[in-house]
C-alpha cells in the first residue's frame, strides 16, 4: 500500500507541474478573451503548489524548484525545460587552455533563464535542431572548450557508437542520434555542451535555500556574507559549496540522520573518497504517514531525461521512523547513470549506496542552516512571505 500511494502521490506532482509549466506557456502568447482569461485562472488555480504543499515551507520549497523550470515550443512541441548540471573540474583534465560553465555553477537561475533563452534564440541552435531532424542517423560532437558542435556522418563512427565503443571524451562528448526531432534531452546536450550553461549541486541548494529564507523575511546572502569569506561586492553563492556546508561554523546545525528528525529544507550531504562532501541536496518533504521523503538536487549522474534539476524519492517504514538514512531498509528511487551514454559509469547503483558510502570518513550525513530555520519559523507560523 505505500508504494501504491507514493506513486500517485509522485504522479500527481508531475501532472500539476506540467499543468503549471502550460499556463505560463499561455500566459505569454496572444490576448485572450474573457472566456479564455477564465480558464487560464482556473488551470493556475489548478497549478498553484499550495493545492499540495499548503501555505507552509513545503510550498516555499517547491516555488523555488519550479524556477529552475521553463516551458517553450521547440519544432512544434510543447518541452518542458530544466537547467542543466555545470561543473567542469572534472572534464578540464585533458584541456590545455582554461575554460568553464557560465556563472560557475553558482549563478542564480532567472540569470542563467535570460542567456539559456538567448540561446534558443541563435541561429545555431536552429541549425542544431534541423541537423537533429534531417532523418539521418549520425554522431553529435560536442567540444565544450570552444563551444561548438559538429556531425560526423561516418558510417564507421555511428557503428562503433551502436557497438558501444565510445569515441568521447571527458571535454568532448559524443552522442549517438537517430535524427528523427528533437526532444527535452537533446535541448539539455545543447546548452550543456555549447552554451556552458547550468549550476553545480551546492549552487542549487543554496539558491533554493535562498528562496525559503526570502520568504521568511532574511537575505540569507547578507547573513552569511562574513562566514562565507564574501568580501564587499562579491556574491555570497560563488562561496557556498559543499565545504561550508559541512564546516564547523555556527551557521550550520548538524542533524542526527535518523528520518525522525529530519526536516524539509535540511541538507543531504554524499561523501566523496578524499573524506570531503562531494554532493548535496535539500529535502523538500517528508511524509510521515506515507513513509516517503522527496528531495531536490542538481547532477547529471541520471537517468537521461533527468538529468540537471531533478526531484528524488526515498522510501521508508512509517512504523520505524527511529532508522538512519544510512539504513539498508529505505528505497532510494534515484539511480545513477553515466552523463553521456558510454561514458563512465558512477560507481554507485543509487543515492542510497552513495550516501552510505566511504563510510570509514563518516558517510553521508544532514545539516540545516540556522538562518533557514529562523525563516522557517516565520513562514510556518503565517510570517512574512
Amino acid at each position: 500500500m505505500m508504494r501504491i500511494k507514493t506513486t500517485f502521490f509522485k504522479s500527481i506532482v508531475s501532472v500539476r507541474f506540467t499543468v503549471m509549466a502550460f499556463v505560463l506557456l499561455l500566459a505569454f502568447s496572444a490576448p485572450l478573451s474573457p472566456a479564455e482569461g477564465g480558464d487560464i485562472s482556473r488551470l493556475a488555480a489548478f497549478s498553484d503548489p499550495g493545492r499540495i504543499w499548503g501555505s507552509g515551507v513545503e510550498r516555499v520549497l517547491e516555488e523555488a524548484y519550479r524556477l529552475f523550470f521553463q516551458t517553450r515550443i521547440i519544432e512544434g512541441r510543447v518541452m518542458n525545460l530544466r537547467i542543466p548540471f555545470a561543473m567542469n573540474y572534472e572534464r578540464d583534465t585533458l584541456t590545455e587552455e582554461p575554460w568553464g560553465f557560465v556563472g560557475g555553477g553558482k549563478a542564480s537561475p532567472a540569470f542563467l533563464w535570460e542567456r539559456i533563452n538567448t540561446l534558443l534564440d541563435s541561429e545555431d541552435f536552429r541549425k542544431y535542431t534541423e541537423a537533429l531532424s534531417s532523418g539521418r542517423e549520425k554522431v553529435i560532437i560536442f567540444d565544450l572548450p570552444s563551444q561548438t558542435w559538429t556531425v560526423s556522418l561516418d558510417p564507421f563512427d555511428i557503428a562503433r557508437m551502436r557497438a558501444g565503443f565510445y569515441q568521447g571524451l571527458p571535454h568532448r562528448p559524443h552522442v549517438l542520434h537517430s535524427g528523427r526531432g528533437v526532444d527535452e534531452a537533446d535541448v539539455y546536450n545543447f546548452l550543456f555542451g555549447v552554451g556552458l550553461l547550468g549550476i553545480d549541486c551546492s549552487g542549487f541548494v543554496w539558491h533554493v535555500l535562498s528562496h525559503v529564507a526570502a520568504a521568511g523575511g532574511i537575505d540569507l546572502g547578507r547573513t552569511l556574507a562574513a562566514a562565507l569569506g564574501a568580501r564587499a561586492g562579491q556574491d555570497p553563492a560563488w562561496f557556498a559549496g559543499t565545504s561550508f556546508f559541512n564546516s564547523r561554523s555556527p551557521h550550520v546545525i548538524p542533524v542526527h540522520d535518523e528520518i525522525r528528525n529530519l526536516r524539509p529544507a535540511d541538507i543531504l550531504l554524499f561523501r566523496s573518497g578524499d573524506g570531503g562532501m562531494g554532493h548535496a541536496a535539500v529535502i523538500q518533504s517528508i511524509d510521515f504517514s506515507a513513509g516517503v521523503i522527496r528531495y531536490l538536487q542538481c547532477t547529471d549522474e541520471a537517468p537521461w531525461a533527468q538529468r540537471g534539476v531533478h526531484d528524488s524519492f526515498i522510501y521508508f517504514d512509517p512504523a520505524f521512523p527511529n532508522v538512519s538514512l544510512s539504513d539498508p531498509s529505505l528505497v532510494w528511487t534515484k539511480q545513477r547513470y553515466p552523463p553521456f551514454p558510454g561514458e563512465r559509469a558512477s560507481p554507485f547503483t543509487n543515492d542510497g549506496d552513495r550516501f552510505r558510502a566511504f563510510a570509514e570518513h563518516g558517510g553521508g550525513r544532514v545539516v540545516r542552516l540556522r538562518a533557514v530555520s529562523q525563516a522557517i519559523e516565520r513562514i510556518n507560523s503565517g510570517g512574512v512571505r
